[in-house]
């Protein structure tokens, strides 16, 4: 312990969730129903599988680093995100991005302010760096009340303020215009808009990074895109944010297969559309059945993601609950970031099909 980092000696491990899906057989892993970490329940589009064939009919790269500035995945970046390419930077996932931010603008003893509930992991990367993190509470019904982080943003005077939108794990979500007067309030603290949800909120903040020096937009490609194994995010930020975090980023770090990846599903833009509508679509049906069908037992909260928080009453029904899903190797996710969280668990948003599939099972458990 004497030679650790002083930071990582007392520091809260970030809890990962079920993986046993790889301790399985391929086949045993086609009849499991992974909702726990948020990635698409389907495979990308077909021009990602096209692409990576055709990168592996050419292995004269294997032994060569991957490009360091793919000019290709810049520009198919910039015309998405719909700011410049001086704009954007990309990463070996979102992960790896917020690892550089706080290597970048934390430093320690830095107050750091995040709304909570909220993507632990985060708070781990803050801590490491020697942050002090303060935590905005949103109520009991985990919605999003401007004024109160405004207070805390007041209170705690934060160097940086870190926003999950829309948040995970309760699906509430921050309006753009919102969110762009409490940034332009508060020019000495930087603001991260972590949007890993964004393409099923149906908004952004990134056309403020045009206006504002304070806020970096974070992205992942694991989500609506379904790119998760490839490990791919990106930032969008002022030309000035961009040049300073790529000095202290590894360039080569981001695989030639995730460089491939991500370009082909930019090519296939309407195919991530046509999932994110399904999920929208399987997510209201979702919700609306559990709150009739176990109402009193079982609460589906709004979510601008593609999940559900449910909370169980009592609290102590959530360990059946998991339990019971278990069983039927359908995997939910057990959050507990937080007390407003007790008695809560997660749910992944996949196929119409594949959630008939759990509201079954929560008949059953339940019955």
């Amino acid at each position: 312990m004497q030679y650790m980092n002083k930071y990582l000696r007392n520091l809260k491990p970030y809890k990962t969730a079920s993986h046993k899906i790889w301790s399985v057989t391929p086949d045993e892993r086609a009849g499991m129903l992974k909702l726990d970490w948020n990635e698409a329940t389907l495979p990308p589009s077909p021009a990602v599988i096209k692409a990576i064939s055709a990168l592996l009919e050419r292995p004269d790269f294997f032994n060569l680093y991957p490009s360091t500035y793919n000019a290709r995945l810049i520009e198919a970046l910039s015309s998405y995100a719909g700011v410049p390419e001086s704009n954007i930077q990309y990463f070996a996932g979102s992960d790896s991005l917020h690892e550089y931010i706080a290597e970048t603008y934390i430093a320690p003893g830095d107050p750091v302010l995040i709304l909570w509930p909220s993507y632990d992991n985060f708070r781990l990367t803050a801590e490491a760096n020697g942050a002090i993190v303060y935590y905005s509470e949103m109520d009991e019904d985990f919605t999003f009340h401007p004024d109160a982080l405004i207070h805390d943003i007041e209170m705690h005077n934060p160097s940086l303020v870190y926003i999950c939108n829309p948040n995970n794990p309760t699906g509430s979500y921050a309006e753009p215009e919102t969110l762009a007067e409490i940034i332009a309030a508060y020019p000495e603290s930087m603001f991260v808009i972590d949007e890993a949800y964004g393409e099923f909120a149906g908004g952004s903040v990134n056309p403020l990074v045009l206006e504002h020096g304070n806020i970096l937009v974070t992205h992942t490609m694991s989500k609506a895109f379904a790119l998760a194994s490839f490990r791919f995010g990106y930032l969008v930020s002022c030309a000035e944010n961009i040049s300073a975090i790529s000095a202290a980023r590894n360039s080569k770090g981001v695989t030639t297969f995730a460089q491939v990846a991500a370009i082909a599903a930019l090519s296939d833009v309407e195919y991530m559309r046509s999932y994110v509508r399904e999920v929208c679509e399987a997510k209201e049906v979702f919700t609306e059945n559990v709150n009739s069908e176990f109402s009193g037992r079982l609460h589906a909260h709004t979510s601008r993601g593609n999940f559900v928080l449910v909370r169980c009453f009592p609290d102590r029904l959530k360990d059946a609950i998991m339990a019971g899903l278990e069983e039927r190797n359908i995997f939910a996710r057990n959050v507990s970031q937080s007390k407003s969280l007790h008695g809560c668990f997660r749910v992944t948003i996949g196929t119409c099909g594949q959630m008939k599939r759990v509201i079954k099972a929560l008949r059953e458990i339940l019955a």
